[in-house]
């Protein structure tokens, strides 16, 4: 059951031994009895990686990273988040910074379009790392709250991309000395044991501050985000869970204990 979910080997052996040492009164439900054992696992693994206090209003100029593979729901994931950025008060700038592809940039100003914020972009095929210069210089300038920055997808296995990925972070430095304050990485929850390898790959280029996992509205059973919760600790910002601008939601770890137990 556990590995059928994408919980992974690793975190559903340890859960297995944990059901096994604990009693349960035959004369219960012993269906019920397991998945309480299992329940009360996954908040005492999630609920340490919650970072609920992401989206309030903070310290001026934070520049926040935002990475992920193509197809992750990574630019529709920047505009939810600028939208909930903007409902807790805060001044939020985009920084189309995949100029290797012309539809994300279009994709990233429909977003600022669509919940009114400014976006510093250029023409695509030029340098990603002037375009995060430009972004966090305006930001300190004229005291934005929130710089996202959109890179682009695919590092794991293009040099030259890993080599722009790092550029970007290191240009918004000679702006804002401790830039980038959060490094996030956007996973789908469809790619099942894949995403070990993005978290992997990822953490290693600029180590992450925490995660935010998409499309668990579908078929996936978010088994994949215990098993990431095991191996990594990261903390978790949030979960999508459709499409429409309200459907990304504060990561909490007994909701998603919930959640996980009746849908599976």
């Amino acid at each position: 059951f556990l590995i059928s979910s994408d919980v992974g080997t690793e975190a559903s052996s340890k859960i297995k031994s944990i059901i096994s040492k604990k009693k349960i009164d035959p004369e219960l439900d012993q269906f019920s009895e397991i998945n309480k054992i299992l329940k009360d696992f996954i908040i005492s693994l999630m609920r340490p990686l919650e970072k609920k206090n992401f989206f309030s209003k903070k310290n001026v100029n934070e520049v926040i990273l935002i990475s992920g593979v193509n197809g992750a729901g990574k630019t529709t994931t920047i505009g939810k988040i600028g939208k909930i950025f903007l409902e807790n008060k805060n001044k939020v700038i985009f920084a189309a910074c995949d100029t290797f592809r012309a539809a994300a940039i279009e994709q990233l100003e429909e977003w600022s379009k669509k919940i009114n914020v400014e976006i510093i972009k250029s023409s695509p095929g030029s340098d990603p790392a002037s375009v995060a210069y430009k972004a966090t210089n305006y930001a300190k300038l004229n005291k934005i709250d929130k710089v996202l920055i959109d890179t682009a997808g695919r590092l794991q296995n293009k040099k030259n991309l890993m080599e722009e990925y790092k550029k970007i972070a290191g240009v918004t430095k000679k702006v804002i000395n401790d830039s980038p304050h959060e490094v996030i990485l956007v996973l789908d929850a469809t790619s099942g044991q894949n995403v070990i390898n993005q978290v992997d790959e990822f953490n290693k280029i600029i180590p992450l501050t925490g995660l935010i996992m998409t499309k668990l509205d579908g078929t996936a059973k978010g088994g994949i985000l215990i098993a990431i919760a095991q191996k990594y600790k990261l903390p978790i910002i949030a979960i999508g869970l459709g499409e429409n601008i309200d459907d990304l939601q504060i990561f909490d770890s007994e909701k998603f204990a919930d959640a996980f137990i009746h849908a599976n």
